[in-house]
């Protein structure tokens, strides 16, 4: 339980994380609108950069109206590894601070500093918040946006008050003060229904919401929901920061850009989507027993099928076998526009991975002539898929490449049987741009490229 008396919680937040990283690694977008998300036109923004954001671009937002808003910006499918390394990057500087880190995302975290710092004050703090934000901008070279309160409630809506690269520290007496004339919908957990809702009972400000009758609240939204805001708006927030927070399930979906009938193509598609989720599992050491696959149907009815093995699993191969198979089951002859597959029920590594890992890979069937469609992320903000073939031309942009001749870049752009590539990278300056057949046998995907903070 926090310490209501001191400003023990800091809250960090990597300003518009994908983006910038984008930004980062490739010298041309500096200072530029950058989009990252699903490019398709099914397509949802996952991170927009501050300069996409003054066209009104954000997250969540499909990218067929994010073209409208700023027809110029960069459109990139995102690179979900590069996220992860620098993630991890981060990460590390926390548990620095503290063993008590709670992630809540790649790019957002609470830290318990009162776990192991005695006499916290807000000079104190503000001391190690900063060397913090210096330390991940020397190893990153990306900002993050801090905020330390006595609560994790009051320490994350700190760190969204002066977005990008600040730091708001909020003693324990200033609380009340800043809280009351927010807006309630600062309040976690307050979406536009509930804010409607209070709205119409004259309850705008967490101030007003922390004078409200609380019995007259609990018959508004129920007991659970009532008492929790009206504890929330006078500050009240017990809730510790928890080290570790258990996965539920791992999953990867697509978008598509038209509704796809060829059960073979899905077949194909469930396939990929089984590999990125091995990837995902074994980069977090862990495998699970219950393959799902999510569809979602020409009417936007979606349905959900599910088998529970015997045994956990973490191998692709095994994955889209489970997932095919339940695709079996259902009928797809009037279209698909969303199709997913997840692992849940986790747990650490099996034996029965590894051997299952050993054995000879089945042929697979893929579409022979289909016509691929593009598709995109449908995360509603979550991670962006990882770099990798686009669906449709072979390359997705903002996917990094080398070339035999020009040595690294990232795709700019392809289409018709071309593909346009930039050669730079994040300690060069802006790239010259070339373009090549889409099947030029000296073009080959890389790994995301390094960021040295030695480097000039």
């Amino acid at each position: 339980m926090t310490d209501p008396t001191v400003p023990g919680v800091l809250h960090l937040d990597l300003d518009a994380f994908f983006a910038a990283v984008e930004q980062r690694d490739k010298p041309s977008l500096r200072g530029r609108p950058v989009v990252v998300g699903g490019t398709g036109g099914r397509g949802v923004v996952s991170t927009a950069s501050y300069e996409a954001r003054a066209f009104g671009i954000g997250s969540a937002m499909p990218t067929a109206r994010a073209r409208r808003l700023c027809p110029n910006a960069a459109y990139l499918a995102g690179r979900f590894e590069a996220y992860r390394t620098v993630s991890r990057q981060v990460m590390d500087l926390a548990h620095e601070l503290s063993p008590l880190v709670e992630p809540l995302s790649l790019d957002e975290a609470f830290v318990d500093l009162a776990a192991v710092h005695d006499g916290l004050d807000v000079p104190r703090v503000t001391g190690i918040a900063e060397g913090f934000r210096a330390a991940v901008r020397a190893r990153t070279g990306l900002t993050v946006s801090v905020g330390v309160a006595a609560s994790k409630l009051v320490a994350k809506i700190a760190s969204d008050l002066r977005k990008p690269d600040a730091l708001v520290v909020v003693p324990p007496a200033g609380q009340e003060a800043l809280l009351a004339p927010m807006s309630v919908r600062a309040i976690p957990g307050v979406g536009s229904v509930t804010g409607d809702r209070l709205a119409r009972a004259g309850l705008r400000t967490i101030g007003a919401l922390a004078a409200a009758d609380e019995a007259e609240l609990v018959r508004m939204l129920g007991k659970a929901h009532g008492s929790a805001l009206i504890a929330f708006a006078r500050g009240i927030d017990p809730r510790p920061v928890v080290a570790e927070r258990e996965a539920k399930s791992v999953s990867a979906e697509e978008t598509f850009a038209v509704d796809l009938t060829d059960r073979r193509d899905l077949r194909e598609r469930l396939r990929r989507m089984a590999e990125r989720v091995a990837v995902r599992l074994a980069g977090s050491g862990l495998s699970g027993r219950t393959v799902t696959i999510k569809v979602r149907r020409y009417d936007f009815s979606t349905l959900n099928r599910s088998r529970t093995l015997p045994h956990a699993t973490s191998s692709a191969k095994e994955i889209a076998q489970q997932a095919g198979e339940l695709l079996d089951g259902v009928d797809v002859a009037d279209g698909v526009r969303l199709l997913g597959v997840g692992v849940s029920g986790l747990s650490e590594f099996s034996q029965i991975d590894l051997l299952a890992e050993l054995e000879p890979p089945a042929p697979q069937e893929g579409p022979e002539d289909a016509e691929d469609a593009e598709g995109g992320a449908d995360d509603g903000g979550a991670s962006p898929q990882p770099y990798g073939p686009h669906a449709s031309t072979g390359w997705r942009p903002g996917q990094d490449v080398t070339h035999a001749e020009f040595g690294p870049g990232w795709i700019q752009g392809s289409g018709v049987g071309r593909v346009t590539v930039r050669f730079e990278g994040p300690h060069t300056p802006v790239g010259r741009v070339r373009t090549f057949r889409d099947d030029d046998p000296d073009l080959s995907p890389a790994d995301p490229p390094v960021f040295d903070p030695e480097a000039p």
